[in-house]
């Protein structure tokens, strides 16, 4: 039973009394709740009517570790006067949440302290105004139109003044020295074989055609760009967020990215996610900020491993100059499609230790070591350790960790 019709049958119950025994004072007491209970109904069928709901969260968007605040503004239809307003709405994994308004009229505001979030994307979900009478007597709830926002908070990134992958790419005199050439060679049209040239170049149809030694013309095509492999395999997900080794992942493979952005080389950022789309990033302007959107949202929700992305070169990971692999996962299969991109690409990994997550020790892994044996840069994260040292060219800590 609501409130309202309690105070209403309590109110006739006194009444009556009051007849019974013919009691002025507890008939007046009966027809006042009477009455209350039957303005709180007029006030309840009154206030009845659209509104509408804006959230705004600040700061928009943050970052892990910020104090987040989301307010909220209500606009109602109706004029009639509240003595109480709250908005409650879902906020993806955190529950739900309420906010009390404040402010007389049409127009009510409130803000919603919600601390410090991990990293994430918090969409605001069945939002509710529920609406209270002066006395307390009669609540009206009034569903929401369902609003497009959400609060994003971005993973914490680290600056990089350079690669653990580049350690190992410069000379003495500080030269960049090409381990594995990143261009490679478009036909173009044959020509005449000249003295001296190698025979690895003649185009033997043309050749057998022509009868005469032809040679293929190649166009030198450039393939700079580098592509950031984000790996979402739930089975290197250990430990609860923010100090998740999923959490670790992404602030690596955002880290990255971000070293590549601020030089202005043409990178995309890649995850093996069921929705996954490849966002090229040419600066640190709004297509990073893009970029950072999708590693908020990020979850280790992927469906397949490693391997098959890296397998198919129809893909973005299978066309990149460059490859970096974040991951914590490294079956069979995947070190073979690793090691196999290896062969026509620069790559390197970044290797999140998940048991150490877990508080686990790990030893020497056999596919680490078999990587760095052919020539992939590996860079060692494990629970605590600084995302600087372990990913900096420039400090010795990433250097024992190539």
């Amino acid at each position: 039973m609501t409130r309202f019709g309690g105070a209403l049958l309590l109110g006739l119950g006194v009444t009556l009394a009051a007849v019974a025994f013919e009691s002025r004072p507890l008939g007046i007491a009966g027809v006042g709740l009477v009455a209350a209970a039957v303005l709180a109904g007029a006030w309840a069928a009154a206030v009845r009517g659209g509104a509408t709901v804006r959230f705004s969260p600040a700061p928009a968007p943050a970052t892990e570790g910020d104090h987040v605040r989301l307010r909220v503004e209500v606009s109602r239809s109706s004029r009639i006067p509240v003595g109480s307003a709250v908005v409650r709405a879902g906020l993806g994994r955190l529950g739900e949440v309420e906010c009390r308004l404040r402010g007389h009229g049409r127009s009510n505001v409130g803000e919603l302290h919600l601390g410090r979030l991990p990293r994430g994307r918090f969409p605001v979900s069945d939002p509710r105004l529920v609406l209270g009478d002066h006395l307390g007597l009669e609540t009206v709830v009034t569903p929401l139109e369902e609003p497009s926002a959400a609060i994003v908070v971005h993973p914490r990134l680290v600056e990089l003044q350079s690669l653990f992958s580049e350690a190992g790419r410069h000379g003495a005199d500080g030269r960049r020295l090409l381990l594995r050439r990143p261009t490679g060679f478009d036909f173009h049209s044959v020509r005449e074989y000249e003295q001296g040239e190698s025979l690895r170049r003649v185009h033997w149809a043309t050749t057998a055609r022509r009868g005469q030694l032809m040679v293929k013309e190649l166009d030198d095509a450039p393939r700079d760009a580098v592509v950031v492999l984000l790996d979402c395999d739930p089975r290197g997900a250990v430990g609860t967020s923010p100090d998740s080794s999923f959490d670790a992942a992404v602030r690596a493979a955002g880290s990255v990215l971000r070293v590549y952005s601020a030089r202005g080389r043409r990178a995309t950022l890649l995850t093996t996610g069921p929705e996954a789309t490849p966002l090229p990033v040419c600066s640190l302007g709004a297509d990073f900020r893009t970029a950072l959107d999708a590693l908020a949202a990020a979850e280790p929700d992927a469906l397949h491993t490693l391997g098959p992305v890296l397998a198919r070169q129809e893909t973005a990971a299978g066309r990149a100059g460059e490859l970096v692999v974040v991951s914590a996962t490294l079956d069979a299969a995947s070190l073979e499609a690793v090691l196999g991109a290896a062969t026509r690409r620069l790559v390197s990994l970044v290797w999140i230790d998940a048991p150490s997550f877990a508080g686990r020790p790990t030893g020497a892994l056999p596919a680490l070591l078999r990587l760095s044996g052919s020539g992939v840069p590996v860079a060692i994260v494990r629970c605590g350790d600084d995302l600087v040292s372990a990913l900096d060219a420039s400090r010795p800590e990433a250097a024992a960790h190539a």
